[in-house]
């Protein structure tokens, strides 16, 4: 084991698949010469070469192509994105052709792809940098979704994704890459895509989060115990294959549920989610399921109110009263 941080774990899976797999590469902006916008890929450049650590002009949509027609053809791109909020300009690309060649050909095309970025809110980064992009992808028959945590499943699930022969999308928050934790050093640690981890036992609510909200669950978890309440914080960790069967689980154990998530309330995965409970342990529920989420307008700019905008624990403890009916 080491002591890793989110970033490093993340290089640590690009650097073994890469040395394992000639085929793999990382391709875009800054990503060589600047060592990554956050530094994720430092020293990379050095170690391969241009040849397999492209930099790219600002071309999101550009290079997003070449990659999947590299894919398509044997590679095993990685496309990093500065942030997901730019992936905008390459939707075409990944909704059209990345999530359908496969389907569209018969099974005679495959998209062996990872894109992957810092997602969701930051701090004070603006309105048009702080969306929650999981919620549009994840829509899109095709593609796969990951949201890690932690380090070990930042490193973990990149290396299942970069091995996956489908297209995966690999969600980091920007403000998790500093956070350290214990990393398996095993080149062939992998975590399946599909499972969702219990990040704390409890009997008498389900937290159901992902990314930077299991933290911020856990931290209400942490206010409701000294109330006397145990909650169970479910961190999904894959979005698309998403583990119903540990979240129906731990339903029918706490009979109540709340999903913590960042991205604007209306739709998107945590609807997926109330709705996979409600028909899947209807009889087992003792309360509404209940959401916590972006407020339901674009972010701020200013510190005071982006704090009211983005998800705290003291938002996720009301609603958890709610559901006990203490509030």
């Amino acid at each position: 084991m080491s002591q890793l941080r989110f970033r490093e774990a993340v290089r640590a899976a690009m650097i073994e698949e890469m040395e394992r797999d000639e085929r793999v590469y990382l391709i875009g902006e800054e990503v060589g010469h600047y060592q990554g916008a956050y530094k994720v890929s430092e020293g990379m450049l050095e170690r391969f070469g241009e040849r397999r650590v492209i930099d790219t002009p600002i071309t999101e949509s550009g290079f997003t192509g070449i990659s999947i027609g590299a894919a398509i053809v044997g590679l095993r791109p990685i496309v990093e994105y500065m942030t997901w909020n730019f992936s905008a300009v390459a939707f075409d690309q990944i909704l059209n052709n990345a999530a359908k060649l496969r389907q569209m050909s018969g099974g005679q095309l495959r998209v062996p792809i990872v894109f992957r970025a810092p997602n969701g809110s930051a701090r004070q980064v603006g309105s048009q940098h702080s969306h929650a992009m999981e919620h549009f992808y994840a829509h899109i028959p095709g593609l796969k979704v990951l949201a890690p945590a932690t380090p070990a499943d930042a490193k973990g699930l990149l290396k299942a994704a970069i091995r996956d022969d489908d297209p995966v999308l690999f969600m980091e928050s920007e403000t998790l890459y500093g956070v350290k934790g214990e990393v398996p050093d095993d080149p062939d640690f992998l975590v399946p895509m599909g499972q969702a981890a219990i990040a704390r036992e409890g009997r008498d609510v389900t937290i159901v989060a992902w990314s930077r909200m299991v933290h911020v669950a856990l931290e209400a978890a942490a206010v409701l115990a000294r109330e006397g309440v145990e909650a169970e914080v479910i961190d999904l960790r894959s979005l698309r294959p998403l583990d119903e069967t540990t979240i129906v689980a731990s339903v029918r154990k706490t009979h109540r549920a709340v999903i913590a998530y960042e991205g604007w309330p209306y739709g998107g995965v945590g609807a997926e989610i109330v709705d996979r409970i409600q028909r899947l342990a209807f009889d087992d529920l003792d309360a509404p399921v209940l959401r916590t989420s972006f407020l339901d307008v674009p972010m701020p700019y200013n510190a005071r109110l982006e704090q009211l905008v983005v998800p705290q624990a003291s938002r996720i403890v009301e609603q958890v009263r709610k559901v006990l009916y203490r509030a």
